[in-house]
C-alpha cells in the first residue's frame, strides 16, 4: 500500500486523538480516590510505533495500544474518609495534572499542525488541477 500525503496526515492526527483521549481520562480522574493501592486509578499512557513503506521511505504513525502506568499512588491519611483503609489511609491517584495539561496543549498543536497539512496538501493539489486545464 502506498502512503500519500493524506493517509499520514489522517494516521497522525488519529494517534494525536488517542494521545488527548488519554490526558483527558488522566485529568479527570486526577485526585480520584481510592481504598487500596490496587484499585486506585493509574494514568494511561498511549504506546505508538512508526510503519515503513519500504519502496518509497516514508513512515507514518500507529497506535500499538494504551497501557497503564507504573506510577504509584500517593498514601495519604484521612482516616474519616469513607475509603479509607484499617489505618486510616486512601490511595490517591498518581496523575500529575499540570504534566497532563502540558500534554494536552502539545497535543492540540500538533493535530492543528496536521490539519494545516491536510489543507496546504488539498490547495496545492487543486492549483495543480487548476493549471492542468
Amino acid at each position: 500500500m502506498t502512503l500519500g500525503i493524506f493517509d499520514i496526515a489522517g494516521r497522525a492526527m488519529s494517534a494525536q486523538l488517542v494521545r488527548l483521549n488519554s490526558s483527558a481520562s488522566n485529568l479527570a480522574n486526577a485526585g480520584a480516590v481510592a481504598s487500596s493501592a490496587e484499585t486506585a486509578y493509574r494514568p494511561l499512557k498511549p504506546v505508538f510505533g512508526t510503519d515503513y513503506e519500504g519502496r518509497t521511505g516514508r513512515a507514518s504513525v500507529s497506535v500499538l495500544g494504551v497501557v497503564q502506568s507504573n506510577a504509584v499512588p500517593q498514601r495519604r491519611h484521612e482516616p474519616g474518609h469513607p475509603l479509607a483503609d484499617q489505618q486510616g489511609y486512601v490511595h490517591v491517584s498518581a496523575v500529575d495534572a499540570n504534566a497532563e495539561l502540558v500534554e494536552v496543549v502539545e497535543t492540540s498543536r500538533q493535530y492543528r499542525n496536521n490539519i494545516e497539512v491536510l489543507e496546504t496538501a488539498k490547495s496545492l493539489t487543486l492549483e495543480t488541477l487548476r493549471l492542468g486545464r
